[in-house]
């Protein structure tokens, strides 16, 4: 059963709208004025909210914006009843969340309508919820334990080995553990940073405080910059020879020398994982009006539309045909980054044919910067 607060300074309009609901089978709680109805919407955590917005101490209004501010309420659907039809009014409301406006008088059918509709649209909002974290922690029990397990596996098994029974080995065959030990631990290693950098960007995107402190880094003259980090990329495959470079150099792009490494490696790590030695793999970069481009292309596997458009966190596609090493979570990251420095990233690909990849960021330039320090 649904709960519903009703937030009504005016006793017999409260009455009524109670009633009016408690026949339609809903759980109806009442509230004299906007500190009685901000206690018991924090104390019954109900599912709608009906809020008048002309009430003594706070009103509606300040009612909405400490409830938004307010973690445990901020998400409650919340419809306004207001005998005043000024379009300020309405837009101030929206401003603050609120989720739909029910002028005075009005009808039965109405009140019934307008909560049904805000129901079902929580209703649906919370389905599509659940199946994205369903889908998260599928892709989470696929790909995670295996990418654990098999680097934890190989520095076990090494190193139980060279413990067990040091004498056993000679040099040369001492040296081959320890470099499969040390690859297994680089694994693990980008795993977990990966892992840390794609979480801490979420918060940060959602964080506008946050947010605006990472935008304030730039490289200076990047083509250098992107031509070190692919081959840094390449290299883990020894496939620097397949990376081919068309950059034109600007004064510079908005993003951290950091981030910037981050994304070119993982695009060429994708790009040389999921293409065939000796094929050749493109980096371009253009300047497109305000932006920077750049496209990382390959002629490998490819992916299809519905692939694309599935990109996110922990996805790898058909891992059960392909065993590749990855969390799935490369892409997505890089995407997030981009979009964390007001960029973007586009994915363009077909299947057996090829990938590109385009990372498009804000070109940064030295008089850009003193017009914001004289503003």
């Amino acid at each position: 059963m649904n709960r519903i607060l009703v937030i009504e300074d005016a006793p017999s309009l409260r009455k009524d709208i109670v009633e009016m609901l408690g026949f339609e089978g809903f759980d109806v709680v009442g509230a004299e004025d906007g500190i009685v109805g901000i206690e018991r919407a924090r104390d019954s955590q109900p599912d709608l909210i009906l809020c008048d917005i002309m009430m003594p101490g706070i009103n509606g209004f300040g009612v909405l914006e400490t409830l938004r501010q307010d973690q445990a309420t901020a998400t409650i659907p919340f419809i306004f009843l207001t005998a005043r039809t000024d379009r300020k009014d309405e837009r101030a409301g929206m401003a603050l969340g609120a989720d739909d406006y029910l002028t005075k008088p009005f009808t039965a059918a109405e009140l019934i309508n307008s909560v049904n509709a805000r129901l079902r649209k929580k209703q649906v909002q919370e389905e599509a919820t659940k199946t994205q974290l369903n889908r998260l922690s599928g892709n989470i029990i696929t790909a995670l334990p295996h990418e654990l397990r098999t680097p934890l596996n190989v520095i076990l098994g090494f190193s139980d080995l060279m413990i067990t029974d040091p004498e056993a080995f000679d040099a040369e065959r001492t040296l081959s553990m320890a470099q499969h030990i040390h690859q297994a631990a680089l694994r693990l290693y980008h795993l977990t940073e990966n892992y840390i950098t794609y979480a801490h960007t979420e918060i940060i995107l959602a964080d506008t405080h946050q947010r605006k402190t990472f935008q304030t880094g730039y490289i200076l003259s990047p083509m250098n910059a992107i031509m070190t980090y692919a081959n840094e990329g390449a290299a883990a495959y020894q496939r620097q020879q397949d990376v081919s470079f068309d950059l034109e150099d600007i004064q510079g792009i908005r993003i951290s020398d950091e981030f910037l490494r981050k994304i070119i490696i993982e695009i060429v790590d994708n790009a040389c994982k999921f293409s065939a030695k000796d094929s050749l793999i493109y980096i371009t970069g253009i300047r497109d009006e305000g932006e920077y481009e750049i496209c990382i292309a390959d002629h490998g596997r490819g992916m299809t539309e519905q692939q694309i458009a599935n990109i996110r966190a922990y996805n790898q596609f058909e891992r059960h045909i392909y065993e590749d090493q990855g969390s799935g979570i490369g892409l997505i990251l890089c995407k997030r980054l981009a979009e964390l420095h007001e960029g973007n990233l586009i994915v363009r690909s077909e299947l057996s044919v090829g990938t590109q990849v385009y990372i498009r960021l804000p070109i940064y330039t030295l008089a850009n910067e003193t017009s914001q320090i004289q503003s």
